[in-house]
């Protein structure tokens, strides 16, 4: 009997032809074409985090609908739903397909150049493509440079779609992705272009006004995709963007992966994560747009990239595609802001806060909290975990979005206190000395001499056991020996800090499970106080609740551990 052949893995891959001729796997999401179909407005808007599988939908979009695709159809979508259930509108638009990112936003005249550049360059694209179907394409060309450059360069697609009596399909990826260049630049800088090709008669208004001019005669539908609604508010006028589709409960699963998807990712490149050890579910699951939605979904890129890394037969470096973080990376102006670095601070301690999701806003409104927290949760930062009697619940959705979090703290915590350095070698040293030598007191010693005992007055006044377990998770995760996991649910209650081997360190002798306690230095007299008493006994009876749970049952490498922080440069332990 044959062996079927394992399917590749489309990692970075967003060419959905090539995915479909070249033996890469993929993950069916073409039902979504004729739910899309029956949406009564033909202008349509979705959001989801970066790296999320949406430039791949658009590129299979534009696949379904080009009439130039047309005798590729059985090729490309036979064997899934749409090739079984074809609409009528299959193959039979001129698609014109447009990318916002990669614009030159160093200053209101560089963007201006470069997004006119980009948008005659992808005009002529379109008109190469067609030509076949345009007797005078040559002569639009012309005209792009002499008569209607930059975006007016947009009529000549209308233009001469009307010629070759068809209809006209716009696919724009990455609207967004110049107004969050905008914002990482800072407030001044930011805003003010922003301010300028926007609203007013700039020439994103320009260019939405010119679209909307088209949507009266050949273009028959306009479907948008970013990460966040931030320009909904300025282009409306401009172009009335009536369906916004990111919240819809009937959308929830269409980009992501659920669990069932994951399995058959792994049945189709025959990979078994078994013998990893490593946990999908908690490093990359956990997404839900919709309160009701039916299933939670994965970040594909996380979950390809570690699929990736496995078939090649590497070793598992970092959980967290770095690709991923820098571009997280645009957050760090927004929590400059000292109100923004405060809800950052809760989140990351509570892993989750209570508040509606703004389904549209400007960038005037990103320093007040209900619109950051609201940009949290377009970023992928946060997601929906339930509602109940009318409040909305968000939260952290998975561990690698976690050490996001505690990334940021870290920078937060050395820009706002001078006197703290953080030693990467320094700090590696002390966790491999409680790996393999089972010590953690140079760990212990280094943060609390490094970091803890460095902290400004300013900073002491929200130190807390959470703010501590935060500091201490940094230094472990970065190690990459340990995959630190902060208040892992037992039957017994909640573990402050348990300590799992990297799969990459199988040889660790020991796992740990530490259970972190806080006395105030006036709260101890001569090393000795009621308070500090009492929370020797609360560590001890804790760890022994989790050391007779279901968890650890018969396990014999575990170690626990009680350590109690007073003020901010002691500190005692105790092992069971």
């Amino acid at each position: 009997m044959e062996t079927k052949k394992r399917k590749r893995i489309p990692y970075g891959n967003t060419n959905f032809e090539k995915i479909r001729t070249e033996n890469y796997v993929y993950i069916d999401k073409t039902q979504y074409i004729e739910l899309l179909e029956q949406e009564n407005n033909d202008n349509l808007f979705l959001t989801r985090p970066r790296k999320f599988g949406k430039s791949l939908f658009f590129s299979m979009l534009s696949n379904y609908y080009d009439i130039n695709q047309a005798d590729k159809f059985e090729q490309l979508f036979g064997d899934l739903y749409i090739g079984k259930h074809p609409t009528p509108k299959h193959n039979t638009y001129m698609v014109l397909n447009l990318d916002f990112s990669g614009l030159d936003t160093t200053s209101e005249e560089a963007f201006a150049v470069s997004l006119s550049g980009k948008m005659q360059d992808n005009i002529r694209g379109f008109l190469n493509r067609y030509a076949y179907l345009l007797p005078e394409g040559d002569i639009y060309s012309k005209q792009i440079d002499i008569e209607q450059p930059g975006v007016a360069s947009l009529r000549k697609a209308f233009n001469a779609t009307e010629a070759a009596n068809k209809k006209l399909y716009i696919i724009i990826d990455e609207y967004d992705h110049f107004a969050n260049d905008f914002i990482a630049q800072g407030t001044y800088m930011g805003d003010s272009v922003y301010k300028h090709v926007i609203r007013a008669n700039g020439i994103i208004r320009d260019f939405y006004e010119t679209l909307k001019e088209g949507s009266e005669t050949v273009i028959d539908r306009v479907i948008l995709t970013g990460i966040t609604p931030i320009m909904l508010d300025d282009i409306t006028s401009g172009f009335n963007i009536a369906n916004n589709l990111s919240l819809k409960k009937r959308y929830n699963e269409m980009l992501g992966f659920t669990q069932e998807e994951v399995n058959t990712l792994m049945k189709e490149t025959g990979i078994d994560l078994s013998t990893t050890n490593v946990n999908i579910e908690l490093l990359y699951n956990g997404y839900l747009f919709h309160a009701d939605g039916e299933h939670k979904v994965y970040n594909p890129t996380m979950m390809l990239y570690l699929l990736d890394i496995i078939s090649n037969d590497e070793t598992i470096e970092n959980i967290i595609d770095d690709n991923l973080k820098m571009d997280y990376g645009r957050l760090q102006q927004l929590v400059n802001h000292e109100e923004n670095r405060a809800q950052l601070l809760q989140i990351a301690e509570d892993n989750r806060i209570d508040s509606d999701i703004i389904h549209r806003f400007s960038i005037d409104k990103l320093q007040d909290n209900e619109y950051f927290t609201s940009l949290l949760f377009y970023l992928g930062l946060l997601t929906i975990d339930k509602d109940q009697e009318g409040v909305t619940y968000l939260k952290i959705p998975n561990y690698s979005i976690r050490t996001i979090y505690w990334d940021y703290i870290l920078r937060i915590i050395k820009d706002c206190n001078k006197g703290v350095t953080i030693n990467y070698q320094q700090q590696r040293e002390a966790v491999k000395m409680l790996a393999f030598k089972n010590d953690p007191q140079p760990y212990l010693d280094y943060v609390s001499q490094k970091i803890l005992s460095r902290l400004s007055n300013r900073d002491l006044k929200k130190f807390d056991e959470k703010y501590i377990k935060i500091i201490l998770m940094c230094g472990l995760f970065q190690s990459n020996m340990y995959l630190p996991i902060t208040e892992m649910e037992v039957e017994q209650g909640y573990m402050d800090i348990y300590l799992q081997r990297s799969s990459r360190f199988p040889n660790i002798p020991y796992e740990w499970v530490w259970e972190i306690k806080y006395v105030k230095k006036g709260e101890v007299k001569d090393g000795e106080s009621a308070v500090l008493k009492k929370k020797r006994a609360k560590a001890r009876t804790q760890l022994q609740k989790y050391r007779s749970s279901y968890l650890f049952a018969g396990r014999t490498d575990v170690r626990y551990l009680s350590v109690i922080f007073i003020g901010k440069n002691k500190y005692e332990i105790e092992e069971m």
